[in-house]
């Protein structure tokens, strides 16, 4: 602002008297004095227009229309969200089996239409567009839901992000229901979180309780759980989410468009009918 002003004054101080720089005869000016006075003349205007709109721009901006900077940044957020779609649209294509080839899954294997959510288990809006995917399953039978188990919290992640991958190498429907659990029902209390140093153990206690009732081997699951399945299914989430610059959850690929944040059912089915 300080500099503005300062062009802004030696702009007009320049315009007035700039003239009086050159040396020349006051009653035959060459043409060279008279076109650097033109010269002098024209840039001063520049540095004063120039100024006087720094110096309104801001003040239009914020008092006089401030809608347009919504109307900008909304603007700018299309700009951004076409190219998002554009780099989603071209993998999805390309590489759909690789993105669920080892992820549960909710709905039907072989349903026309797939959305890929990167969600997580603690997080209670994921937890709230669960419920909102629920609805929608309830309502056709021509989606599936794949679970892209982003781990982002830590030992209140790890435990059940690795055990619903791991239970799918048993069985789907029970893996569906080990992630609907752990959606539905607290899998660790306010008791548990007061050591943390133990916290992952007792999330994993808990988890195993869930998965034993819904009916797995929780034998196997752990042992699956340390797996190259497991691990390799966790390394591509976080990749896509790099790729994807997806930053937190949940985050909804549907058909070939990203939806962050928790939607409701009517936005999912608008966006699986397009």
């Amino acid at each position: 602002m300080t500099w503005t002003i300062l062009v802004l004054v030696l702009g007009i101080a320049l315009y007035m008297f700039g003239g009086m720089l050159l040396k020349h005869d006051a009653k035959k000016p060459s043409m060279g004095v008279i076109l650097t006075k033109k010269a002098i003349a024209v840039i001063a205007i520049i540095m004063v227009a120039g100024s006087v709109c720094r110096l309104y721009v801001p003040y239009y901006l914020t008092s006089v229309n401030p809608a347009i900077l919504q109307e900008m940044v909304e603007g700018m957020q299309e700009q951004q969200n076409a190219e998002k779609n554009k780099a989603i649209r071209k993998y999805v294509r390309s590489k759909a089996d690789t993105m669920s080839a080892d992820a549960p899954f909710l709905g039907a294997q072989d349903a026309k239409k797939t959305i890929y959510v990167w969600t997580d288990y603690s997080c209670p809006y994921c937890r709230r567009v669960h419920g909102e995917l629920d609805r929608v399953l309830a309502e056709r039978d021509d989606v599936r839901v794949v679970i892209k188990n982003f781990s982002i919290h830590g030992p209140l992640s790890d435990a059940p992000a690795k055990a619903t991958i791991a239970a799918k190498l048993q069985d789907s429907a029970k893996a569906a229901k080990l992630v609907d659990m752990l959606m539905t029902r607290e899998y660790y209390t306010q008791d548990d979180m007061k050591d943390q140093s133990k916290l992952g153990e007792k999330v994993h206690k808990n988890v195993m309780k869930f998965a034993a009732e819904a009916g797995l081997d929780t034998e196997k699951l752990e042992k699956d759980m340390k797996g190259e399945v497991v691990a390799r299914e966790m390394a591509n989430v976080r990749e896509l989410a790099q790729q994807f610059e997806i930053s937190g959850t949940p985050f909804l690929i549907i058909g070939e468009e990203a939806f962050p944040g928790a939607i409701p059912a009517a936005q999912i089915n608008a966006a699986l009918d397009k």
